[in-house]
């Protein structure tokens, strides 16, 4: 609690540094925080360019006279709290520029002054002092607005040193007071007279005297158990010449029947407004109100706060009839847990009424109450439930603001409402209102508050609010802006803490009007339908409030906390039109690209020939397993017409087979066993390839041998498929020139299962490492193991080692 204070002084003394004694352009107050560590001297190392020294709540009790030589830019220094019994202010000569000096709750007995004329805050209350140290040199202080005293005597002639100062304050703090001398006090020239009283000291005299010294009167510590002590109103005590206008009682503890005479002595003096903060009062009311005189007065308001009973039972006539018939423009009765008020049956000239923090309930309005002139209505924190019965009082009311927070109120479809005309402000925030609330509202409201509610939506069918400006709907349920159509004047909304996902833009269309808009702290789901919300508020020039620190991703969890400035959603991910558009123009362009590669390039030949590849190499992984199980002597057998040979052996055998003897070709012309017939040398070396080629033109067809060859060949009972057949297309067979003899022939062709020997030589190379591909396979152990025969016995197996020519035809 000493830290605390002592910060708060800080705070405070930093807050008035300008109005005190502003410091010129560019410098800055230096501060020195040393409170509360039980020093018992002036630390060394504070930094000499100190403006401010905070030496509070320590265990300081003496002084050397150079201190304080060394901070000649001191302007604030607080001793308060500590155990300084003597000082001498000569310490203080070379700080020219000091103008606070707060030696208060010390244990000061008697200071030997110096010149300390530019002094504006001097306190020394709460210290030992016999008398009030109120002296020549204190009076000589010309800038001085603060003044703080203590001491057990107050004199008349000890204030009479100091009567020609104009001070703004006078803060008297008391410990112990043996002796008053009646008259002191109207000496002092305050506006502000502040008097903290020991407890269960009698405060007539001083409150008389307090009342005819300023405008302002405070004083503390009024009253308290005492069996020595009556707080009976002396008779002597005259209530003329008063000037004060409004009078503070702090700490106040008083019977039921001592508050009644405190009230009747200051009703009929200059005060106009009577504040008691803190008041326990207790015993039961042995004097009728009815004997109170409310004639005669000046008073305008009586404000009551943090009342406290020592009684369990409290007379209602006497004490809520007490107040209600003083009949002043405003009263007000706060955190007082009062449970009901009753009103007198005849109209009351009340302004402004204050009942916050109490337990009233809905029976405050079953009896008719009259205040034509009523203009403000503070009923926040209580117990009322149904808004309805408020409206209804309200309506024979001038109301201007009603607050109604922090109840328990509702509204019902079929309850009726009636405001006044004249009611523009309306609190209604923490209660437990729904959307209904919007058929329950004064027509003529400007500002209306629902924070804090149970809304979930603004109903389409509400009363026309044709004068609503401010809307405050925050902390409550709605999930998207609400439209204007009902109030096209609005030009703030507050929306909060909401669960608004992804407003949206009606709310913008229909609310032209608005220039503030507070949506921040919602659960935003950064996805294309906030894409226009973001987009507005970086082209509407501030009327998102709030904004950015505010506005941050809730959905999707990968975007989560990322504030909505930062977010960026493209134009095409999210106009669908745009998108489809663009997803055309792209393979329009891509079609003419791919077009235009086609007519230029032949890329339909690439394409096949490609395709070709990829099947080889599919049908290659298919076959090589059952390859391996059968004894493969040539990468191919060739098989094509006499009238081809030119080609086979120009084009075919030198880019097939290599000088490294790596690609082993079957012909019939070098691998054809003279001693078998035909048929059975086909079917040899079908056997003994691992791929047949047949070199197809209109040659080929009219050549019956070579058709037999390819269907041999497709009969081989180890081979079921076209798989091991390579048919080259050399030149174009048309279909109608394929006798229906060749059946096998014609499906082929159908089938376009052949690989098409290109007139452009750029293919070529493509062509042929397509055709290697299709026939590579590793013979080396089957080549190892016909060595080893021939080596031993001669095996007509191996025989296609030797390359002879021989057409097939001459067979």
């Amino acid at each position: 609690m000493r830290l605390v204070s002592s910060i708060y002084t800080l705070y405070n003394i930093i807050m008035s540094t300008e109005a005190w004694a502003p410091r010129p352009t560019g410098e800055r107050e230096l501060i020195s925080n040393y409170s509360n560590m039980a020093l018992r001297k002036v630390p060394p190392d504070v930094t000499p360019a100190t403006t401010i020294l905070d030496l509070s709540y320590n265990l300081l009790y003496q002084f050397q006279s150079s201190d304080f030589h060394s901070f000649s830019k001191l302007r604030f220094l607080i001793l308060c709290h500590n155990s300084i019994q003597q000082l001498d202010t000569k310490i203080f000569d070379l700080n020219k520029e000091l103008s606070y000096l707060d030696l208060s709750y010390n244990r000061l007995q008697s200071i030997t002054w110096s010149s300390l004329v530019d002094l504006r805050h001097l306190d020394l209350s709460f210290n030992d002092f016999d008398t009030l140290p109120a002296c020549e040199e204190i009076g000589n202080m010309r800038h001085l607005e603060t003044l703080g005293l203590s001491g057990a005597k107050i004199q008349r002639s000890d204030l009479q040193k100091i009567a020609n100062l104009r001070l703004s304050t006078v803060f008297i703090g008391l410990s112990t007071l043996s002796h008053y001398e009646e008259g002191s006090l109207p000496v002092l020239n305050t506006t502000v007279l502040h008097i903290v009283l020991p407890m269960a000291t009698n405060f007539w005299v001083l409150l008389c005297d307090g009342m005819k010294t300023s405008k302002v009167v405070e004083m503390s510590n009024i009253g308290g158990k005492s069996q020595f002590v009556s707080y009976e109103t002396p008779r002597t005590l005259s209530v003329e010449n008063t000037k004060a206008s409004t009078l503070i009682f702090h700490k106040v503890d008083l019977l039921w029947d001592e508050l009644l005479h405190v009230f009747q002595f200051v009703w009929r003096t200059s005060v106009e407004c009577f504040q008691i903060q803190d008041l326990t009062f207790g015993g039961i009311a042995s004097r009728d109100h009815g004997s109170f005189d409310y004639s005669n007065t000046v008073m305008k308001a009586v404000i009551l706060e943090r009342i406290y009973f020592r009684i369990f039972f409290i007379p209602q006539n006497k004490i809520y009839l007490f107040f209600t018939q003083m009949d002043l423009e405003n009263l007000t009765i706060s955190d007082a847990q009062m449970p009901h008020l009753l009103f007198p049956s005849h109209p009351q000239s009340f302004q402004h009424l204050n009942f916050a923090n109490n337990i009233l309930t809905d029976d405050l309005f079953k009896n008719p109450i009259q205040m034509p002139y009523l203009k403000t209505l503070i009923l926040r924190g209580n117990q009322l439930e149904t808004l309805s019965l408020v409206s209804l009082f309200a309506n024979h009311t001038s109301l201007l603001h009603l607050d109604l927070s922090q109840n328990l109120l509702q509204h019902g479809n079929g309850e009726k409402c009636m405001w006044p005309d004249t009611l523009i402000l309306l609190n209604l925030s923490s209660n437990k209102f729904d959307g209904s609330v919007f058929r329950c509202l004064p027509k003529s409201i400007q500002t209306l508050d629902l924070n804090n509610n149970k809304i979930r939506a603004v109903p389409k069918e509400i009363i026309y609010l044709k004068s609503l400006r401010e809307l405050s709907i925050a902390f409550n349920f709605l999930t998207d802006l609400p439209g204007c159509d009902h109030f096209k004047r609005l030009s703030s909304l507050n929306i909060e803490m909401n669960l608004i996902l992804s407003p949206s833009l009606d709310f913008f269309q229909s609310c032209q009007e608005v220039k503030t808009l507070n949506a921040g702290r919602n659960p935003f789901r950064c996805t294309c339908e906030l894409r226009d919300f973001i987009w507005l508020e970086k082209h509407s020039e501030g009327l998102m409030s709030g904004w950015p620190d505010s506005y941050a991703c809730e959905y999707p969890l990968s975007l989560k906390g990322t504030p909505l400035k930062d977010v960026y959603l493209p134009e095409l991910a999210c106009n669908t039109t745009l998108l489809i558009v663009t997803i055309v123009l792209v393979v329009l362009v891509l079609g003419l690209v791919v077009a235009f590669c086609i007519l230029k390039f032949d890329m339909l030949w690439y394409l096949r020939m490609l395709a070709q590849c990829i099947r080889t190499q599919h049908r290659v992984r298919k076959t090589v397993r059952e390859e391996r199980k059968r004894s493969v002597q040539f990468h191919a057998f060739i098989s094509y017409a006499a009238h081809d040979s030119v080609w086979v052996k120009n084009e075919l055998i030198p880019n097939l087979e290599t000088e490294d003897g790596s690609v082993l070709l079957c012909f019939p012309e070098r691998n054809f066993d003279p001693d078998r017939s035909i048929a059975e040398n086909i079917i040899s070396c079908t056997e003994k390839s691992y791929k047949s080629i047949f070199v197809l033109s209109p040659n080929f067809v009219q050549n019956g041998w070579c058709h037999n060859e390819l269907y041999l060949a497709h009969h081989n009972p180890f081979r079921d498929n076209y798989d091991y057949i390579i048919p080259i297309l050399l030149e174009p067979i048309p279909s109608y020139c394929v006798p229906t003899t060749f059946p096998k022939l014609k499906a082929l062709l159908e089938k376009k299962i052949y690989l098409e020997w290109p007139k452009d030589r750029r293919k070529h190379g493509l062509f042929w490492a397509n055709l290697r591909a299709a026939i590579n396979i590793n013979l080396s152990d089957t080549r190892g193991r016909c060595e080893l025969q021939t080596f031993t016995k001669p095996n007509s197996e191996c025989q296609g080692s030797t390359i002879s020519l021989v057409r097939t035809d001459s067979f």
